[in-house]
C-alpha cells in the first residue's frame, strides 16, 4: 500500500494534477463512451430504443473523430515496425491502438488517470496487442521512459493541461534527433488579446488550461523542435460540433466551442495540427 501511495504521489505532483486525473477517473461522458461503442475505439477529442436518426449521428460523430486522429498519423511521418512512439495523455487508447495498426511499431500511451490506465490496457489485451500497446499511471511531465528512446511522440488535445516548456523539454529530451512531435490543439488567439468567455467556459467546463497560440511556438523553440506543418482545423471540426450540438450526447459546451470557433467579431480560438521535428 505505501508503495502504491508513493507512485500516486510521484505522478500527480499537484492539487491541480490531482484534480484533472480525478475528472478522468470518473469522467463517464456519452460522448466518449457511446462513440467508441461503435467499433472499440475511445477517443476524447472533437472530431431504451434508440431512432436511427440518433444511431446515425452517433456513428457519424464516432467517424470524425476517428478521422481527426487520422489525420494526426499521417503528419508522424516515415514511421516502421521497429520503432517505438509515445502517446503522451492516452486517454481510453483509441489513437494509440490505430498508430500500432497502421505501423506495426510498439507504443506507450501515459496518463494520470488510473481509470483510464485500466480501460486501455483491458482494450489491448482483448485486441491481442498487449505486448505491443502498453499504458502506464505516469506523468507526461516525467514519463521515465528512455533518453532518445522514440521516433514519434503525439498530444491530442492533451497540452491545456500542462506547462508547455517543461512538455516539449521532455518530448525533446525522449525523441531521438530527427524525431518528430505531432500536436493537435485548441488555442486561444492572442492577437486578439485575452481569454474571450467563451474560452473561459471550455477551460472550466474540462478544467484545463487553454495557451494563447504564440506561447506553443515559443516553448517549442526554446526545446530544439522545429515546426515542419501548420495547419489550421478550425473550418474543418466546425461541422462536428455542429452535429453534436443536435445528438443525444451533447453535453452542452458545444454553444462555447461554436461561439469561439464561427463568430467573426471573436475568433478567438483556433483548432491546430503543429509537426515538428527535433533537432
Amino acid at each position: 500500500m505505501a508503495s502504491t501511495i508513493g507512485h500516486t504521489a510521484k505522478v500527480l505532483r499537484t492539487s491541480y494534477q490531482k484534480s484533472v486525473a480525478a475528472y478522468w477517473d470518473s469522467e463517464q461522458a456519452p460522448v466518449n463512451l457511446r462513440l467508441g461503442e461503435v467499433d472499440g475505439l475511445y477517443h476524447h477529442h472533437y472530431g431504451g430504443p434508440e431512432s436511427t436518426r440518433d444511431r446515425r449521428v452517433i456513428e457519424e460523430l464516432h467517424r470524425l473523430e476517428t478521422a481527426q486522429a487520422e489525420v494526426l498519423l499521417d503528419h508522424l511521418g516515415s514511421i516502421t515496425a521497429q520503432y517505438q512512439l509515445l502517446d503522451a495523455g492516452s486517454g481510453r487508447g483509441g489513437t494509440s491502438f490505430m498508430a500500432h495498426q497502421r505501423f506495426g511499431c510498439a507504443v506507450d500511451g501515459v496518463t494520470i488517470s488510473e481509470h483510464q490506465v485500466g480501460f486501455a490496457n483491458s482494450q489491448a489485451g482483448e485486441r491481442g496487442v498487449a505486448d505491443q500497446v502498453r499504458f502506464h499511471f505516469r506523468n507526461m511531465l516525467d514519463t521515465g521512459l528512455d533518453t532518445g528512446s522514440r521516433r514519434a511522440v503525439w498530444t491530442n488535445e492533451t497540452t491545456m493541461y500542462v506547462d508547455l516548456t517543461e512538455l516539449f523539454g521532455e518530448f525533446s529530451r525522449l525523441l531521438e534527433y530527427g524525431g518528430r512531435y505531432v500536436c493537435i490543439t485548441g488555442c486561444y488567439n492572442d492577437i486578439t488579446g485575452g481569454r474571450s468567455k467563451a474560452v473561459s467556459r471550455i477551460d472550466e467546463h474540462y478544467t484545463c488550461n487553454i495557451h494563447p497560440r504564440s506561447t506553443y511556438f515559443k516553448a517549442l523553440a526554446a526545446n530544439g523542435l522545429v515546426p515542419i506543418n501548420v495547419v489550421d482545423l478550425t473550418a474543418q471540426t466546425i461541422p462536428y460540433w455542429e452535429l453534436r450540438a443536435q445528438s443525444s450526447v451533447a453535453t452542452g459546451i458545444e454553444d462555447p466551442f461554436l461561439t469561439a470557433y464561427t463568430a467573426y467579431k471573436e475568433g478567438s480560438f483556433h483548432y491546430l495540427l503543429i509537426a515538428a521535428d527535433r533537432t
